[in-house]
């Protein structure tokens, strides 16, 4: 049986920016999840508004104000980087997700999931 996020990354995967927004949600929120099973930690906080924000990559913790290494990008771009549909650099060369601290450096951790077969 599928979970819930991966019929939701498929569905994305097939429609794109065309999904609905409790589809982009899903896929958002499982991909996210992934990353953190995948990362754990608190060193780095990605962040996918309106949908998700979460801490991974093991490190130096973080506790109060603004974290020092973030990630920021839109549901499309980063749907597109857990699913290797985009690479990390190409996002940023396309300024569509925005990094600070030093550690904020996914390319080795994405993609999360393949491309569907």
């Amino acid at each position: 049986m599928m979970h819930a996020g991966e019929e939701a990354v498929r569905a994305w995967q097939r429609e794109g920016a065309a999904a609905d927004r409790p589809t982009i949600a899903a896929a958002v929120r499982y991909t996210l999840g992934l990353l953190t099973t995948q990362a754990p930690g608190r060193t780095v906080e990605v962040r996918v508004p309106p949908y998700a924000a979460v801490q991974c990559v093991a490190g130096p913790r973080h506790t109060r104000g603004t974290p020092p290494n973030t990630v920021e990008t839109d549901p499309q771009t980063w749907l597109g980087l857990a699913t290797g549909a985009q690479t990390w650099s190409e996002a940023m060369r396309a300024g569509t997700v925005r990094v600070s601290g030093e550690r904020a450096q996914l390319s080795a951790l994405l993609p999360l999931i393949g491309q569907p077969t």
